[in-house]
This record gives C-alpha cells, sequence and structure tokens, in this order.
C-alpha cells in the first residue's frame, strides 16, 4: 500500500512554516496516543504515521528531498513502525515534547507521565484538587493604577492535623496490594506494530504505593477540610472587562496530598460616575458656559488621580477634544499610561430670568454673535 502524503497526514498546507507543522503534529500526537486509545490499532497507526510525518517535514534538508522526489527520496530515513513503544516516538523529539517541562515529556500532563520510558516514574499523590472561579468588581482608578484585593471564600485546605495526608500518624499506612507498592498499573498489550506499555496511576492508592490504615481523626481519612480562607489578589494595572488571571495552586486542596487547583480571577469593570473607557484612554464630558467658550476660562475637573487644572482658549467650539497627556490608565504590562479625552460642550440653560433674556436679546443683536452665512 502506498504511503500517505506528509503535507495530508499533518493536515497542513505545502508553504506550511515550521512553527505550524510543530502545533499540527502535537495536536495530532496527544489525540492519537496510545494511552488515550488503548486497544486502539487505527489510532496507533495513525499515532506513528504522524511521527514519521513529522520527522521528515521538520528537517529542512529532508523536507526539501522530500519536496523534490517524494517518498521515492526518502529511503533510508526515519521509519517509526519499526519502534515497539510508543515512549521512543515522542522522546525522539524532545524539543517539542521536552525541554521546557523540566526535561519530562509534555505527555507527562496528560498521561501520567508515560513521556519516559527508562528509569523511575514521578509517583502522583493523592486526588487533584478542583479549580474555583470568581468575579473581582474593579473601579476605573483601580484598574488605571493596579490595586491589591483581599477576599474571602470558603474553599478545601490541607489538613492541619495530619498535613494533608488523611493519615492518624506516620505508622498508619500499608503497602497496597493492588500494585504492590508501585504507586502505578502496568498494562502490556501486543500488535503487528510492536508491544505496547499502558502505564496507568494505581486508582486503589491513587499512585501513592500506600493505603491508609488509621484514617486521621479530624478530616476523616480526606487529608482536607473545608474552611474559610482569606487571598491576596495583586490585580496589575490596566486589566480589562472579563480577562483573568489564574493563581496557581490556591484552588481547593486536593485528597490525600493530591495538588491542589487553581483560582480563576475574571475581572469585573465597574461603570464610572463620569469616565467612559476606549482602551487604555478615558473620556470625560465637561460643558462648559457661553461666555467661558467665547471668552475662554481655567476649570478644574476629575481625573482617575484627583482633581486638575484645564485651560479653556477663547473661542473654543464645542464637540472639540482636549487631551491631558499620561492621565489615562497605565499600560498592562509595558510603560507609560494612556490619555484622558475631555469633549468640550456648551451648556445651553433651558429657563433663564427676565433679566437674562433682554441681555440675550442684546446681546443677539451684535454682528459677531450671527453665525456666517
Amino acid at each position: 500500500m502506498s504511503k500517505r502524503d506528509y503535507y495530508e497526514i499533518l493536515g497542513v498546507e505545502k508553504n506550511a512554516s515550521e512553527d505550524d507543522i510543530k502545533k499540527s503534529y502535537r495536536k495530532l500526537a496527544m489525540q492519537y496516543h496510545p494511552d488515550r486509545n488503548p486497544d486502539n490499532k487505527e489510532a496507533e497507526e495513525k499515532f506513528k504515521e504522524a511521527a514519521e510525518a513529522y520527522e521528515v517535514l521538520s528537517n529542512s534538508e529532508k523536507r526539501t528531498k522530500y519536496d523534490r522526489f517524494g517518498h521515492s527520496g526518502m529511503k533510508g530515513g526515519q521509519d517509526f513502525h519499526g519502534f515497539t513503544d510508543a515512549n521512543d516516538i515522542f522522546s525522539h523529539f524532545s524539543d517539542i515534547f521536552g525541554g521546557s517541562f523540566g526535561g519530562s515529556s509534555i505527555f507527562d500532563d496528560f498521561f501520567g507521565g508515560g513521556g519516559r520510558s527508562r528509569g523511575t516514574r514521578q509517583r502522583s499523590t493523592g486526588t487533584p484538587g478542583s479549580d474555583l472561579k470568581i468575579t473581582l468588581k474593579l473601579t476605573l482608578e483601580e484598574i488605571a493604577s493596579g490595586t491589591t484585593k483581599k477576599i474571602k471564600l470558603k474553599k478545601h485546605k490541607s489538613c492541619s492535623t495530619c498535613n494533608g495526608t488523611g493519615a492518624k500518624d506516620t505508622n498508619s499506612f500499608k503497602t497496597c496490594t493492588v500494585c504492590q507498592g508501585s504507586g502505578e498499573v502496568r498494562q502490556v498489550s501486543r500488535s503487528l506494530f510492536g508491544q505496547f506499555v499502558n502505564i496507568q496511576p494505581c486508582q486503589n492508592c491513587s499512585g501513592t504505593g500506600k493505603v491508609i490504615s488509621s484514617p486521621c481523626v479530624k478530616c476523616k481519612g480526606e487529608g482536607r477540610e473545608y474552611e474559610e480562607s482569606t487571598i491576596k489578589i495583586n490585580v496589575p494595572a490596566g486589566v480589562t472587562d472579563n480577562s483573568y488571571m489564574t493563581l496557581r495552586g490556591e484552588g481547593n486542596a486536593g485528597k490525600n496530598g493530591g495538588h491542589a487547583g487553581d483560582i480563576i480571577v475574571v475581572f469585573k469593570e465597574l461603570q464610572h460616575e463620569y469616565f467612559v473607557r476606549d482602551g487604555d484612554d478615558v473620556i470625560y464630558e465637561l460643558f462648559i458656559s457661553y461666555p467661558e467658550a467665547v471668552l475662554g476660562s481655567d476649570v478644574e475637573i476629575p481625573t482617575l488621580n484627583g482633581r486638575a487644572k484645564l485651560k479653556i482658549e477663547a473661542g473654543i467650539q464645542p464637540g472639540k477634544f482636549l487631551k491631558m497627556r499620561d492621565k489615562g490608565i497605565q499600560h498592562l504590562n509595558r510603560h507609560g499610561a494612556g490619555d484622558q479625552l475631555v469633549k468640550v460642550n456648551v451648556f445651553v440653560p433651558q429657563k433663564v430670568s427676565a433679566k437674562e433674556k433682554e441681555l440675550l436679546k442684546e446681546l443677539q443683536n451684535q454682528p459677531n454673535i450671527k453665525v456666517p452665512i
């Protein structure tokens, strides 16, 4: 049977960048990895097929040769159907599945450490805790320069009596009879393409290799307790409405020493009395009297950092914007700030006294007051 086109396998165009090829391969490798598809022969084939395609297209020399001669130009190249363990395949590509993950495979995060085919596996401990989501309301003043908030919430915390172990004391453990203390259960399957070893954390002991014989009296063996906590949140300047930040490890504690979840903080911008936000700028509408517009004036207006003086030039026209530099919101994660834009409006009273009406009529007859045609 003839081989499929490598570009077709990875789902990319022939002019795809190296980064696009890498992203596509990572996606396919995680989708068809045998740990996610146990006893699925078709997934095994697609997993190895994607690895072979990436091995060629990620190498500029091999890619050039393949573009010119096709599969016939790949004789002597890597054939991933010869590997007996999927771990060998993604360890072959440590540049995209390792390195930034502390030397382990990216599959450690998805398949419980399956990326290490040799040596000691890192045991998981307990059941991971869940994430929490909270909404934090912020004023424009708080957003403009950043702020620190303290909030109270109820969540699972590590038990203070047993330090999260769930056991009465250090002698209250015994070796797990299911995994014999290894913390993992191995299942070996064979296929036409070789032998696959599927390794999963032991469900009986949650990957610790030990089970509790005498549970903690306070947490009843769970290793955590539910109580009120105070969380400190450092909000950076320049956040936007419905943006969020993640507080790693501040969520619910896991059972029996399992790592804690995260807290997802979603920011909610409160409507302001004076200002309308436009990116990192703020807009303020200023109303002045007709005499102030004609003669000019110095006025005092609110800003996000208190009140400030603004000079109105004589003869200013309604609708004109004046700019107050750096009086807006600080840019997120970079220096500088937006501006405050002041829209000038001329206030027209709906009711006037008899004397004011006479003065206005007299003013109306002046030649400079009439609108030019």
